[in-house]
């Protein structure tokens, strides 16, 4: 044969090669769809009327005793978790109110606090004991997008937007000391404005999730980046660290979840399921089970280690906006948006 039929070969070859490697992984994608399709439906066993307006925040409390959540009208409610009764009955507990909308809360670690988002462009920092307010943070941004307890409860992190001249700084994410309310330091690197926060469970490394697609790990200490994730295809709205640190799951409105070993900064795993943009990611309790939230209404239940679907809960008719398990892992929350509710979904014992 000669030079050039050898060639025509080759190419043909290889040609033939790429068009099997890309079939096998529209076909694995393609399976991984219709698993997750076929996934049992959980259905909830509590559902709760949020808000009058939008649902859009929630938090377990550290104990696993309360689900807090938070509306469009600023309202922020205690609502008891299992079998507990408040006065004699299963229905809600304390409330507060802040001005505008709760966008997102989060409990100290030793459940003394909580801090929430208003929709005034603050951060409140409530004392659980007696629900009064203890320190209002601006940190004099158009919007604030997110907020996270450091592990020993000393530092918060929030993150917020601005669509001023100001906005590189805007796009930066502040730590604050909670002994004093004053800004303790800024990170800054992203190219637009930072969604999700989460703090590793020995405290050491932030996680920031940002609009420019990019996820950023950072050296809290020296105030350092450490590494910057890339590959989603749209915004990264939400971060999450594994129990033990090793692993940080991120959520994307391009409707994948993507699992990153905080080592290295390699991608270990994507998830993705027919459900749309996701806007919400949680890892259980023992790392074993990644809880994703997508626009679609339904939040999925996911092995983490294998990447298999395991269970829908759902359903909402608008997207899910946060999540959450429960201390223990026996139970699962989710926000529901314009839905104006949260549902509450006991976790099997052979699904966690």
């Amino acid at each position: 044969m000669n030079r050039p039929a050898l060639l025509t070969l080759a190419l043909l070859c290889l040609s033939s090669l790429s068009f099997t490697s890309a079939t096998s992984v529209q076909t694995q994608g393609q399976a991984v769809q219709n698993q997750a399709a076929q996934a049992p439906e959980l259905r909830p066993s509590r559902s709760l009327p949020v808000s009058a307006v939008y649902a859009g925040a929630l938090a377990f409390s550290p104990d696993g005793k309360w689900l807090v959540t938070g509306g469009g009208e600023g309202l922020i409610q205690w609502w008891p978790v299992g079998g507990q009764s408040v006065e004699g009955q299963l229905g809600r507990g304390p409330s507060l109110r802040q001005p505008g909308a709760v966008t997102a809360l989060a409990f100290s670690p030793d459940g003394s606090k909580l801090a929430a988002i208003s929709g005034d462009g603050r951060v409140r920092v409530w004392a659980v004991q007696g629900r009064t307010l203890l320190l209002t943070l601006d940190p004099q941004t158009y919007y604030v997008t997110a907020l996270a307890f450091s592990p020993d409860g000393l530092t918060l992190a929030t993150a917020g937007g601005d669509n001023s001249a100001q906005a590189s700084a805007a796009n930066s994410v502040k730590l604050w000391d909670l002994a004093s309310g004053r800004v303790q330091g800024s990170l800054r690197g992203h190219g637009d404005v930072v969604t999700s926060l989460a703090f590793s469970p020995d405290g050491l490394t932030l996680a920031s999730g940002s609009r420019d697609r990019t996820v950023r790990l950072w050296d809290v200490a020296g105030q350092l980046p450490l590494w910057t994730l890339s590959g989603h295809a749209d915004y990264v709205s939400a971060v999450a660290f594994s129990p033990d640190g090793a692993a940080l799951a991120s959520g994307s409105l391009d409707g994948t979840a993507r699992l990153w070993n905080v080592q290295d900064g390699r991608l270990q795993r994507e998830l993705s399921a027919p459900g749309g943009p996701l806007e919400a990611v949680a890892f259980s309790p023992d790392g074993q089970r990644l809880l994703t939230g997508a626009q679609d209404g339904r939040a999925r239940l996911w092995n983490a280690q294998s990447g298999a679907p395991i269970a829908t809960l759902g359903r909402f008719g608008d997207g899910v906006q946060a999540l959450a398990f429960s201390p223990d892992g026996t139970s699962a929350a989710a926000a529901g948006g314009r839905d104006r509710r949260a549902l509450l979904w006991s976790v099997p014992a052979s699904l966690r």
